[in-house]
């Protein structure tokens, strides 16, 4: 994905207060082997671009002042109650040096798992996005879960899926739960699971 920004020399509360006056979103781009740049934003463009998965999970192309680079979506500041874009934060990717971020899980399968078919139960998803260390080419969009041979009170953790060529998981728990095959009305057992994999 694409976005365009332009650099900007005046930093401080006044200064941003006039960026988003003048529909601009204040950011910063940093790491790599540069000094951080302070630049700004179409508000429209970004928050458009902030509703994509992709934007969030992807290597992206920053075009600023005409010159191509790779970053990667670190952080967004929004405003309390109002649909507007306070702040952005970039990091700066090079080819050669691991990036570790969250990328979203997708599970598929879980609708013909004998857990749902044959046993009527509900299969909750615990976790959304995994915490993952590899070099920029090999950062996957989504990690794909297959849920469809799930049996009944069944748990997928993490060691029984395999990761992207390249991926490593950078997250504190060893083994997390990604998702349980609950009975209907089963939200204490997900709260228990989800306690167990803890422990």
């Amino acid at each position: 994905m694409k976005f365009t920004a332009t650099s900007r020399d005046v930093q401080g509360t006044s200064a941003s207060r006039r960026l988003r006056h003048a529909g601009r979103v204040p950011a910063i781009v940093y790491g790599g082997e540069e000094q951080p740049v302070v630049i700004s934003l179409d508000h429209n463009e970004t928050y458009h671009n902030l509703r994509k998965e992709a934007f969030h999970a992807s290597i992206l192309t920053m075009e600023l002042d005409g010159k191509a680079e790779k970053v990667l979506l670190r952080s967004v500041q929004w405003h309390p109650y109002k649909q507007q874009v306070l702040h952005v934060d970039f990091q700066r990717v090079l080819a050669s040096q691991a990036i570790t971020t969250k990328v979203p899980l997708n599970f598929e399968g879980g609708d013909v798992s004998p857990a749902v078919k044959l046993s009527s139960q509900v299969i909750s998803h615990i976790l959304t996005e995994l915490e993952i260390t590899c070099l920029p080419a090999n950062l996957p969009a989504s990690i794909t879960v297959d849920l469809s041979g799930m049996t009944a009170n069944a748990n997928v953790h993490l060691d029984s899926i395999k990761l992207p060529r390249g991926v490593t998981y950078a997250g504190n728990d060893t083994n997390p739960l990604l998702a349980a095959a609950l009975p209907v009305g089963g939200g204490a057992a997900a709260s228990e699971a989800t306690e167990e994999s803890a422990e």
